[in-house]
């Protein structure tokens, strides 16, 4: 792993769940519920942070989990085209 990958898996790691969870719901039902291109910008940039911590973090994870995780990203990308348009 490189270095600056490193530090970012322990500062993940420091990061409190339940905060990240309100944060990231907040952003998704902020995203999805708004309309045109704004909406499927902040879908899609969501969408790169989940692809930055499925890189980041998909050594480590199970299998099952890494799958869940590109289904995810899948309908993100997916919602924030079909939103673009």
């Amino acid at each position: 792993m490189q270095r600056t990958q490193h530090r970012l898996a322990r500062r993940l790691a420091r990061a409190n769940p339940t905060a990240v969870f309100l944060v990231t719901l907040v952003v998704v039902l902020v995203a999805l519920f708004t309309p045109g291109v704004i909406g499927g910008l902040l879908t899609l940039a969501l969408a790169a942070v989940v692809a930055a911590l499925v890189v980041t973090t998909g050594a480590s994870q199970p299998t099952r989990l890494r799958v869940v995780r590109l289904l995810v990203l899948t309908l993100l990308i997916t919602v924030g085209l079909v939103k673009l348009l």
